[in-house]
């Protein structure tokens, strides 16, 4: 009588549980068999031009992409298109390097956000020594002011080493700007933490761990990293990562965090929806990597936007789900 009981109980808590939450969009296909940007001339763009951030400006897509020269040092380059397919390059690039946090090493890994008529841009500035997260601000996505590194190396929580890749959540919650982010653990491995912020300029890490860890023995074994800002849906704070697994393959999966909570995981993918295939995607600076830092909602689809190999930009497509 007791089993019947629990198993009743049981089949009823099962009925009664939400569904975990799951992202806006389907799977993404490519768009293109050939990279949308690739490295050209002999100067600052000649090596690679790959892990871009998008955003709909004045009706027309722009593209803030790392460009690297020969010697490896990164600048920001940009381009603007009228389809998301085809892209015209400024000529010179709109960030380079020129504080003692950038020397040599370059800016590099850009996202953007939007909050009222501003931009924020945040970097990696790395000069051959540290690698850290910076900032910086543009009404016009082409002349930027700085405003310095926002979560210093060697200072974190659970972080010992450097600091990449600033995920800012598009919305206040909680009456804070919140921002997920890239840092090394004592056992060495590259994991996501999570800082908040009243001005965007200011950032304190919220947590004593890390807030998506890695998962020995799964794709995500090694690097879990943001990727473009995250969405806010009905579901909750959608955001897409980069995962590297112990050979370092990089492919992309999706996480989903409470909407009210930006600590507390919903969800997050069991397998990656989308892996290296194409020839430039496996071969180049840095072989088989996809990784993915803009992604663009147009009408129906989402456009995500990905550096291939550390050498050439692609962009593939889902379409949503609502």
């Amino acid at each position: 009588m007791r089993t019947l009981t629990f198993s009743r109980i049981w089949l009823a808590f099962l009925l009664l549980s939400p569904a975990a939450p799951s992202p806006p969009f389907a799977s993404f296909h490519r768009l293109t068999n050939d990279p949308i940007l690739s490295p050209q001339g002999t100067s600052w763009q000649s090596a690679g031009t790959f892990n871009p951030a998008v955003v709909l400006y004045n009706g027309k897509f722009v593209m803030l992409y790392r460009a690297q020269d020969k010697n490896g040092t990164s600048r920001l380059g940009y381009a603007a298109s009228s389809d998301g397919l085809h892209f015209t390059r400024r000529p010179e690039p709109v960030l380079s390097p020129e504080t003692d946090y950038e020397k040599d090493g370059g800016v590099e890994d850009p996202r953007l956000v939007k909050f009222g008529d501003m931009y924020y841009l945040t970097y990696t500035g790395y000069n051959k020594k540290d690698a850290q997260l910076c900032l910086a601000t543009s009404r016009d996505l082409i002349h930027w002011e700085r405003k310095g590194v926002i979560l210093p190396a060697y200072k974190g929580n659970w972080n010992v080493g450097w600091t990449k890749s600033g995920a800012i959540v598009p919305e206040k919650i909680q009456g804070k700007y919140w921002m997920y982010f890239l840092g090394t653990s004592a056992d060495k491995a590259d994991q996501m933490g999570l800082a908040y912020s009243t001005d965007l300029i200011h950032w304190t890490e919220a947590t004593q761990t890390p807030v998506l860890p890695r998962r020995p023995g799964q794709f995500d074994s090694r690097v879990v990293e943001p990727g473009p800002p995250p969405s806010i849906t009905k579901d909750g704070i959608v955001l897409i990562y980069n995962a590297a697994d112990d050979k370092l393959v990089y492919r992309t999966a999706v996480a989903v965090f409470d909407p009210h909570d930006p600590i507390t995981l919903l969800s997050r993918s069991d397998r990656p929806i989308f892996a290296p295939e194409k020839e430039w995607e496996k071969v180049g600076q840095v072989p088989n990597v996809v990784f993915v830092e803009g992604m663009v909602r147009q009408g129906s689809r989402y456009l995500l936007y990905y550096g291939a190999a550390d050498k050439y930009i692609g962009v593939a497509e889902a379409l949503a789900k609502d």
